[in-house]
């Protein structure tokens, strides 16, 4: 199943990377029009799948930065939907 999802990935890299790109400039400027009223849950679960994305595409390029900087994105991101849903103070 894996392989399989990395071939499809492969075939689509560019377009699958732009699409991780829109929806972290989308979440960030959702931030910035709305500020404290902002959805914020949603925002950092938006920003936590592009990360998954990002990283994923960045890991099959065999990018070290990019992977270093997108995994540390997706564990920013779940600091940030357990805080933004309330799970812990």
């Amino acid at each position: 199943m894996i392989t399989f999802i990395n071939e499809y990935v492969n075939r689509h890299l560019k377009s699958i990377e732009m699409i991780g790109v829109l929806m972290r400039i989308g979440s960030f400027s959702l931030v910035s029009w709305l500020g404290p009223s902002s959805p914020f849950f949603i925002v950092w679960i938006l920003n936590t799948l592009d990360a998954v994305i990002l990283s994923w595409c960045a890991i099959l390029k065999k990018d070290m930065a990019y992977t270093f900087l997108n995994v540390f994105w997706i564990f920013v991101g779940i600091v940030g939907i357990f805080r933004a849903g309330n799970f812990f103070h």
